[in-house]
């Protein structure tokens, strides 16, 4: 049996403010995970996925170490120029290989 996963999509809006809630009043509860808990079922998402938003939020107000959303952004189109640079230096080389066998078979031909 496969398991399936279904994604459901929330706008910055509502990740932002779902974020401030719990920051503004973890205070009032006994711990932040209680008040995660609490906002999550509040805005129909899972407490992990709130806590994941807290915890990237931390990190890019510098409260928390690790990568802010825009270093995250920056690595990652810096890993795909990357790939893409690796696969035409692939393809470059292939294309010199063929075309110095091809020179080779030229000059050997009478």
């Amino acid at each position: 049996m496969t398991r399936q996963t279904t994604t459901a999509t929330y706008s910055p809006e509502v990740r932002d403010r779902a974020v401030r809630l719990v920051l503004d009043h973890e205070g009032e509860y006994g711990s932040q995970w209680a008040a995660i808990c609490s906002v999550a079922s509040k805005f129909g998402c899972t407490a992990e996925t709130l806590r994941r938003w807290v915890r990237q939020s931390e990190r890019d107000r510098g409260d928390r170490a690790g990568l802010t959303t825009d270093d995250r952004a920056r690595l990652k189109a810096l890993e795909r120029e990357n790939r893409e640079l690796r696969q035409a230096n692939e393809i470059l080389r292939k294309a010199s290989a063929y075309f110095a066998m091809a020179e080779l078979d030229r000059r050997f031909k009478p």
